[in-house]
């Protein structure tokens, strides 16, 4: 019955893992013969799961003899479903039959999976492919998995892709510097492009498994630039090294992050949001100034209102980074303009900007340069603004009281003293009303 028969197909792995080596020689792998060879392809698949259980409990050259020939049969089944249950299992029986008859087998089977004209098949070869490269070496990744990662790319179905997205940054520690920069970068900036936003979340969301590069390969800032884009942190250069990985920057990567920054999808925004402070770091002051400056406070200004919280907090995080003195110079001239902007709610996203900028700013340009700023909001004819500027006002009395207590006996501080009381005072008042 195919009901017993299957049964047994999901159970063999475990049952053989309890029977001594003669008798799992003999009858468990003429049972596992049987089953492999069954007519239903419910049974066959659910057998080939079997397949890397039995090959891990038999020695390499009885592996290569009695399993491999079967994962290569199945790879080429008349079934789709036994082939995606393949593709999900195949990796690992690399280890167990070893490096030769990976290369000389297992890899062709791989790689027709990963052309199979069934998508669902596709999705499940391709979603292993990091998994299959590791086990390879880097030369044998270029030489024969790459081509099908190209081509499954630019794959008519979209989950193709999505999967595909997924799982292509952690090739970049397999594949090493110069074939990532050479090979992988094209298609990373051609997912970053694609059509289906689940496709470009799906290659930013990962972009931080490219850290592993710097342990791996130790390379140092000629990658940086490169690699920074898709989250990576690493070390110093020399001049000629970096100048290059400007240039890469520049041509190649920087036009993507804009045009991403920029994507009518909001969650591909948020994403790349997250992203820029690290950026910054690397990058330094002036390259980002001239760059990705404007873009942060644009986005002070998105329609969504997630885009507007993570971008308050993207300033802040830039603040940090930079320092207060380039806070006041690039910062600081476009809040006082947006907070007079027509659109109400962008003036609240200035007032949690101002909230959160506060801290890092310091007492001293929180009062003089910051808190006149929000007192005059206070005047604001929307009723939600000035429930926002008594939340404000309430988070500074910390930072204002403490700048009080240090400056009531300075003369030159009395201009700031003053708006530091008087926010005190309005704190006073809106705790008393509520």
């Amino acid at each position: 019955m195919p009901m017993v028969r299957r049964s047994a197909a999901t159970n063999i792995g475990k049952f053989a893992a309890t029977v001594e080596a003669p008798h799992l020689k003999v009858d468990i792998m003429s049972m596992f013969d049987d089953l492999t060879q069954d007519d239903q392809d419910s049974v066959r698949l659910l057998a080939v799961e079997g397949c890397a259980a039995l090959g891990k409990l038999l020695e390499p050259q009885d592996c290569v003899a009695r399993i491999l020939p079967v994962i290569v049969n199945f790879s080429q089944d008349k079934s789709w479903r036994v082939r995606y249950m393949v593709a999900n299992q195949l990796y690992e029986l690399c280890e167990a039959v070893g490096p030769e008859p990976t290369r000389l087998d297992l890899v062709p089977a791989y790689v027709r999976l990963l052309r199979d004209n069934e998508a669902e098949v596709r999705i499940a070869a391709g979603g292993k492919v990091t998994k299959f490269c590791r086990i390879l070496n880097p030369e044998l990744a270029v030489q024969h998995i790459l081509p099908c990662v190209k081509e499954l790319s630019t794959d008519s179905s979209q989950h193709v892709r999505s999967a595909l997205a997924s799982i292509i940054m952690g090739m970049a520690p397999v594949l090493g510097k110069d074939a990532t920069i050479e090979q992988l970068l094209p298609i990373f900036l051609s997912l970053l492009k694609d059509e289906f936003p689940d496709v470009r979340l799906n290659i930013i969301s990962k972009l931080d498994q490219v850290n592993q590069l710097v342990i791996i390969f130790k390379i140092l800032l000629t990658l940086a630039i490169l690699i920074i884009c898709f989250g990576a942190a690493v070390g110093k250069t020399t001049c000629n090294e970096h100048v290059i990985g400007i240039d890469l920057l520049s041509q190649s990567l920087l036009p993507a992050i804009v045009e991403l920054a920029e994507d009518r999808h909001w969650r591909v925004r948020l994403a790349i949001i997250e992203y820029i402070p690290l950026l910054a770091s690397q990058l330094g002051v002036g390259f980002f100034d001239d760059k990705l400056g404007a873009l942060c406070m644009q986005w002070l200004k998105d329609k969504v209102y997630s885009i507007r919280d993570a971008a308050a907090n993207n300033v802040k995080r830039l603040a940090e980074e930079f320092g207060p003195d380039w806070a006041m110079q690039h910062i600081f001239p476009q809040v006082l303009d947006m907070i007079n902007n027509h659109h109400y709610l962008y003036r609240m996203t200035i007032l949690h900007a101002i909230s959160l900028l506060a801290p890092v700013m310091g007492s001293d340009i929180t009062c003089s340069k910051l808190l006149p700023v929000v007192i005059n909001v206070s005047k604001d004819r929307v009723p939600n603004i000035k429930f926002n500027v008594a939340k404000v006002l309430q988070s500074l009395i910390p930072i204002v009281d403490q700048f009080v207590s240090g400056a009531e006996d300075n003369p030159s501080m009395l201009g700031i003293f003053f708006f530091a009381s008087q926010a005190l005072e309005s704190s006073d008042l809106v705790m008393m009303s509520s």
